[in-house]
């Protein structure tokens, strides 16, 4: 199984501010629909709590260390993030994706072996939520498509796709 990070991050490596996301990027959640639909996505409790419902046409995973956290129908919850990787696999899942936050991209950056990221021009003061230093040694990027800011994205950004090339 491939396990991907689709993410946005900022110049500064934010990617959140008061649980939620601290642009408007309407091209960017276009992106974040059409790769992750029909794939497993995998996230921490803020961020699901952040999303508000479970994300339809995915199985929605949750990560928390609360084992008496109430989730709707059809979420599924783990206590570790091997474990849920580990479910995915005996199920013959082709790619999940790591979803947010920042702790979970931390917790499982090891194993990631692809990224989806939108580099969002912009460097965001209040951030709260980062995204991991990635050292670039171990990466590739395979793809990338730019964007201008426009009367709908406040900010110019880029998508890109890395490959890690060494586990």
């Amino acid at each position: 199984m491939i396990l991907s990070f689709i993410v946005a991050v900022s110049d500064n490596n934010a990617i959140g501010r008061n649980n939620s996301l601290p642009w408007s990027l309407p091209e960017d959640l276009k992106f974040f629909k059409r790769t992750t639909l029909g794939k497993p996505i995998v996230m921490g409790r803020k961020t699901f709590e952040a999303l508000g419902r479970p994300l339809p046409g995915r199985l929605n995973i949750v990560l928390s260390q609360n084992k008496a956290l109430e989730l709707p129908e059809g979420v599924m919850l783990f206590h570790h993030a091997q474990e849920a990787i580990g479910w995915l696999e005996n199920q013959g899942t082709a790619e999940a994706f790591v979803i947010g936050g920042g702790v979970i991209f931390e917790l499982t950056l090891p194993l990631a072996e692809r990224m989806y990221i939108t580099r969002v021009h912009a460097t965001i003061p209040d951030a709260d939520a980062f995204f991991p230093n990635i050292d670039h040694t171990h990466w590739k990027m395979v793809w990338e498509e730019k964007h201008e800011s426009d009367e709908l994205h406040q900010y110019p950004f880029i998508f890109q796709q890395y490959e890690r090339t060494e586990l």
